[in-house]
């Protein structure tokens, strides 16, 4: 069962957080925002639900909490209007800067998400080029990694598993590749898309191809281990309740 309130974080944090990652990694993504004349900060601002402001300049995104600096604001009317910009690109209300606030979603920003969908919703055949394949499944990380600390603090049962976690550090990522923190204080998760620097737990995949299988569901974690190719070391308990909570990510991002 998928919490509307949930999802609008998944998709705020998880999903849209990406764009981050996207703008930095991507040439497409820094072609599209190489035509931006001037910067750009767009608010999303949700009714019982997330707020947050997507910094865009020529140069990449930059995500922060909040409205701060924004330079246009679209509101929406609760959790399930959010969903449905990300689901059926049906915007919200313009509450700030409305002319700008409508030219950038339907221009920029809409490429960019466009470009992000391609990346994160790959065909079999796009997945066949070895630098598309990777640069898909890395973001896929930046994504389910935003997703475990939205629903680690938003979603009913996921909550139960985040009330289990001890204060502390988890490193998770691909060996060599990429790295993310799940910061973890008071049963709350922040996502940190860095590698940990004292981790209390980690858990690293052996390479990308397993990582890739993973994220797909085509590949049996519990095989993995056993093998040695997912390394799992310190407050195994920390990363149980990590597990449990993938379980849910993967319902939320199917």
């Amino acid at each position: 069962m998928i919490e509307t309130k949930a999802m609008a974080y998944v998709n705020m944090y998880g999903v849209l957080g990406t764009l981050e990652n996207l703008c930095a990694m991507d040439e497409e993504a820094k072609k599209i925002l190489s035509g931006l004349k001037k910067p750009v900060s767009l608010c999303f601002s949700v009714k019982d639900g997330p707020c947050c402001t997507f910094h865009f300049t020529a140069d990449g995104c930059k995500m922060t909490e909040g409205d701060e600096g924004c330079t246009c604001k679209m509101h929406f009317a609760g959790p399930e209007a959010f969903n449905a910009l990300i689901d059926s690109s049906k915007p919200g209300v313009p509450v700030k800067n409305p002319v700008q606030v409508l030219s950038f979603l339907l221009g920029t920003f809409s490429k960019l998400t466009d470009r992000l969908t391609e990346l994160l919703r790959p065909s079999e055949e796009a997945l066949q080029d070895r630098a598309f394949f990777e640069k898909s499944t890395v973001l896929t990380l930046y994504t389910i990694a935003g997703a475990i600390s939205a629903l680690a603090n938003n979603d009913s049962i996921s909550r139960i598993s985040a009330s289990y976690t001890v204060d502390g550090d988890i490193s998770l990522g691909v060996k060599d590749v990429a790295y993310v923190t799940l910061r973890v204080k008071d049963n709350r998760f922040v996502t940190i898309k860095e590698k940990a620097q004292n981790p209390r737990a980690i858990m690293e995949f052996a390479d990308i191809d397993l990582a890739a299988g993973l994220f797909a569901g085509k590949v049996s974690t519990i095989n993995e281990m056993c093998k040695g190719t997912i390394y799992l070391r310190g407050m195994i308990s920390m990363l149980d309740n990590v597990n449990r909570i993938l379980d849910r990510v993967s319902v939320y991002l199917a």
